[in-house]
């Protein structure tokens, strides 16, 4: 494989043909731990290129299927018809034996959700499409199963979430060892709907026409409901960072699952809520005590706060969001 960066991709892209002689630049994006990722600009176009790499940069040793990019690439293909236009990426050409594939550019204007809301700018119109399009998808791939089936693979996933949140969690956390045995069983077992595995703010590329998701390398036919636990669980993590302002952020939440409600029929939305908030405490602590801690909650006392709202999630697995805003405000008042 040939391992592309700023330096290199001009020339490789010149030799299959997808660049021309005129002049060219190409700049390194920080998206992400698992892949290098390019902006490509040429006088007639800009678009990215993304190559996976075998392993990923962490502070713990964490390594996956390098035939991940496939995975993601095919992903892009299948939903690029069902969801929103500008949502997902055009695939626009791909290179197996390299691992590597192109994909149309983000308005420039877009910015990564993740660092505004670290600002402490709260958009409830952004999460509620948040919530529509998630709810869009779960429910376009539950109704049309045959789109999904090829992906009922979850290996890659595996390496990416189960082993280094899930089951990172049940050795590092053995109070809560048999409730997370219980999701990671579901993870496993349940094949319900596409489950993108990366849906968060830090793939959500704001910008005046709504938003565009990136990053789909672990999406598999599996357990829709994770998705709801993942992405919550980062918009509870930054109301720890931005404790003071909880408030905006727990009505962010509210405006997500209105979103989501307002899409999806495959499952009553009180179940699809409970199975969801069980992963979102599972994925609170994964992000303090897992392979992958966030790095913006340094401070013990916000890490403790996480931990201890993670673990009350895990033990009494609350049937509502109310309830889990409940537990969660006065671990917030610090």
């Amino acid at each position: 494989m040939l391992e592309l960066g700023p330096d290199n991709a001009l020339d490789y892209l010149r030799s299959i043909g997808q660049v021309g002689p005129e002049p060219a630049r190409v700049e390194a994006l920080g998206w992400g731990v698992s892949n290098v990722v390019l902006r490509v600009e040429t006088p007639d176009r800009r678009f990215v290129l993304k190559q996976s790499r075998p392993q990923l940069r962490t502070r713990d040793a964490w390594f996956s299927d390098l035939s991940r990019v496939y995975r993601e690439q095919e992903v892009m293909q299948v939903l690029h018809p069902l969801l929103p236009p500008g949502v997902v990426p055009e695939v626009l050409f791909s290179d197996r034996s390299n691992y590597v594939f192109a994909m149309s550019h983000a308005p420039l204007e877009a910015c990564v959700w993740k660092e505004s809301l670290l600002a402490g700018e709260i958009d409830f119109a952004l999460a509620e499409s948040a919530g529509r399009v998630l709810g869009r998808m779960h429910e376009a791939t539950a109704r049309q199963r045959h789109l999904v089936e090829p992906f009922r693979d979850h290996s890659v996933f595996a390496q990416l979430r189960v082993d280094p949140f899930y089951r990172r969690v049940q050795e590092r956390c053995p109070d809560v060892a048999e409730p997370v045995a219980s999701l990671i069983e579901q993870l496993l077992t349940v094949q319900e709907a596409l489950c993108h595995g990366d849906y968060s703010p830090k793939n959500i590329l704001a910008h005046g026409g709504g938003f565009t998701l990136v990053d789909y390398e672990t999406a598999h036919l599996g357990d829709p409901t994770m998705d709801l636990g993942f992405f919550l669980s980062h918009l509870m993590l930054k109301a720890i960072k931005r404790h003071a302002e909880r408030e905006r952020y727990f009505d962010l939440t509210r405006a997500f699952w209105r979103g989501y409600g307002s899409e999806v029929r495959f499952r009553s939305l009180p179940e699809l809520m409970h199975r969801g908030i069980g992963h979102f405490g599972l994925c609170v602590l994964a992000r303090i005590d897992g392979t992958s801690p966030v790095d913006y909650l340094a401070k013990e006392p916000l890490r403790n706060a996480a931990r201890r709202l993670g673990r009350r999630v895990l033990r009494e697995r609350p049937t509502d969001w109310e309830q889990v805003l409940a537990l969660a405000d006065p671990l917030l008042s610090l």
